[in-house]
């Protein structure tokens, strides 16, 4: 059985501490939870491990408004404004829980495969090794290079992830690309301006393209959620 918490819109920290709280809070022979959220405003999120000013312009970042917190789970930098997010957290003591970290992405984005396929009509596949790092500061961006068991489109990321575990379960924070990112943006706040940028656009698969609707986004983001949550709901 899945329990289904939809938290509704926040700001970035107050979603990710929810994570967190969730994580803290969760025992072994609990349900799993799949954790739906919107974001406030725009917004990223980076790995716990990152030091964003080593990557971000944060004088541009709070000119903008965006939105900015550390994630609970490890993993780069993500842009919560052409994407949809979830969160996914597994009991130790249910019988599809692992040890091994892999297979736990393995597991959870073979679900994201399985939903993305269903809602575009387009072929997927897991990427089985870490693909090439197009620069020296790509691997602290998620969607600017596919790691192992990422969902991937013709070798571009569509979908990937991170991951905390404890004793009693594990946190898995997601992100699904829908709408190819505004590249002035991206320029404006990346300090790797064009190694990143380069890589990004190399490695990312948006099924909306690059001209898009802002209801067509919401549109989107409302079809793979509910897919998503059957998809989960079936397997578990």
């Amino acid at each position: 059985m899945l329990q289904k918490k939809d938290t509704g819109s926040a700001r970035a920290e107050e979603i990710m501490s929810l994570d967190a709280k969730l994580l803290r809070a969760m025992q072994a022979n609990d349900f799993p939870i799949l954790h739906l959220y919107r974001w406030a405003g725009p917004s990223a999120t980076y790995g716990h491990f990152i030091d964003p000013k080593k990557h971000l312009d944060l004088d541009f970042i709070q000119r903008y408004r965006l939105d900015l917190a550390r994630r609970p789970t490890g993993g780069g930098i993500v842009f919560h404004i052409w994407d949809l997010a979830f969160s996914f957290l597994m009991p130790a003591g249910h019988s599809k829980f692992s040890t091994n970290t892999l297979k736990n992405y393995r597991f959870v984005n073979q679900i994201v495969l399985e939903t993305v396929r269903e809602v575009f009509s387009v072929p997927l596949t897991l990427i089985p090794q870490n693909a090439p790092s197009l620069g020296p500061d790509c691997q602290n961006f998620c969607m600017a290079k596919p790691t192992q068991y990422d969902v991937i489109h013709q070798g571009m990321k569509i979908a990937g992830a991170a991951q905390r575990r404890g004793k009693q379960g594990y946190l898995h924070q997601g992100t699904i690309s829908l709408a190819f990112p505004q590249l002035g943006l991206l320029r404006d706040c990346l300090l790797s301006k064009e190694a990143v940028l380069q890589a990004m656009q190399a490695y990312t698969f948006a099924p909306l393209g690059r001209v898009w609707e802002p209801k067509q986004l919401h549109d989107a983001r409302k079809a793979v959620e509910e897919k998503l949550f059957q998809k989960f709901q079936a397997i578990l």
